[in-house]
């Protein structure tokens, strides 16, 4: 009779906290951010901010502009920025792998999970290989990228084409696929990973910029390598059903390139969440007016943020640069010299 009480009091645990985190996500999804949206909406005569799947689909790329850069900062700095390419192709075959499941055996396994197991794997594979394979990490990454996107092309295949459909979704990216669940899943997944990252900033940090320092001070610079690995697959398979995986990759480099003009790594870090924002707001704002692919307006808008950071900063150099040539040829000019003091 105890066991059975216990399972039963397991069972009745779960419900209790299944109902918990549903009155979580309605209260943030619905009372705050979905009424906060049909507020500014009513204020500002914009219809498309009260409309739900929108509401969503705004949410999903503020998150994704959020835990992107916040990752993609350390990634760019290690020179690894292809990494999120790799494993976007990875989550790719883990999505095809799940779709043929599906299809082959009848099961409900949601792909999105089987594109997290996949990817974590790959990204795994790859420290992996740098660690003790002896490869190096262009080699590594090119390895993983070819493998993972000749599976999912090789089940695409077998079932004579039947999950194509399914899966087109996931390569180009969709508003129209950020649902309710997927919405709470980011936020989730941004809390997670944002968390990690305040925890684990310091030895993230040194492993980046010093790895042998690193292991001088008595970090674990392995452990380190794959938890970064590991939360870029977490991101990688967030922001693929916004941006798709040919784009994803570009949520983790593009906002950090722009953002490299500024000095100091938490400032260019902050920098980078600002100019993803930009990105990923437009972007989706421009996808729902001129009915484009999302992914494709919010990478062309963060390219556009870059190049205006790049031309407007070389602006300001060279008129720094003309401005001292200017002050120093003046001063030459009009000061005196001891000889012509003397006559």
């Amino acid at each position: 009779m105890s066991g059975v009480r216990s399972v039963v009091s397991g069972v009745d645990a779960g419900v209790v906290l299944v109902g918990v985190a549903d009155r979580l996500v309605s209260v943030i999804l619905d009372d705050i951010w979905g009424a906060g949206l049909d507020l500014l909406a009513e204020t500002t005569g914009v219809e498309m901010l009260g409309s739900p799947f929108m509401q969503r689909a705004y949410l999903a790329a503020i998150c994704i502009a959020l835990v992107g850069p916040l990752v993609g900062s350390f990634l760019v700095h290690r020179e690894m920025a292809m990494i999120g390419d790799t494993l976007a192709h990875s989550a790719f075959a883990g999505v095809a792998a799940g779709l043929f499941v599906n299809a082959a055996f009848s099961a409900t396994i949601p792909p999105l999970l089987a594109a997290l197991v996949v990817s974590a794997l790959a990204a795994l594979v790859v420290q992996t290989l740098v660690d003790y394979a002896g490869t190096y990490r262009d080699t590594s990454l090119a390895i993983v990228l070819t493998g993972s996107f000749a599976v999912g092309s090789v089940l695409i295949t077998a079932t004579d084409g039947g999950i194509a459909v399914g899966i087109s979704a996931y390569l180009f990216g969709s508003l129209a696929t950020v649902s309710r669940a997927n919405a709470a899943t980011l936020l989730a997944m941004s809390v997670v990973v944002g968390g990690v990252v305040a925890v684990a900033y310091r030895p993230l940090l040194a492993v980046t910029f010093d790895e042998a320092g690193a292991r001088v001070a008595g970090l674990d610079v392995a452990w380190y390598n794959r938890l970064l690995a590991v939360l870029t697959a977490l991101v990688v398979v967030g922001a693929m059903q916004v941006m798709g995986v040919i784009l994803v990759a570009a949520m983790l480099v593009v906002p950090v390139a722009a953002a490299t003009v500024v000095d100091g790594f938490k400032r260019s870090l902050a920098a980078a969440v600002v100019a993803g924002q930009v990105a990923t707001v437009t972007g989706v704002t421009l996808s729902y007016l001129y009915d484009v692919a999302a992914g494709g307006a919010i990478v062309l808008v963060a390219i556009a943020v870059y190049a205006a950071v790049e031309v407007t900063t070389r602006a300001h150099h060279r008129y720094s640069v003309r401005v001292r040539t200017l002050g120093s040829s003046t001063l030459d000019f009009s000061s005196p010299s001891e000889g012509d003091d003397r006559d």
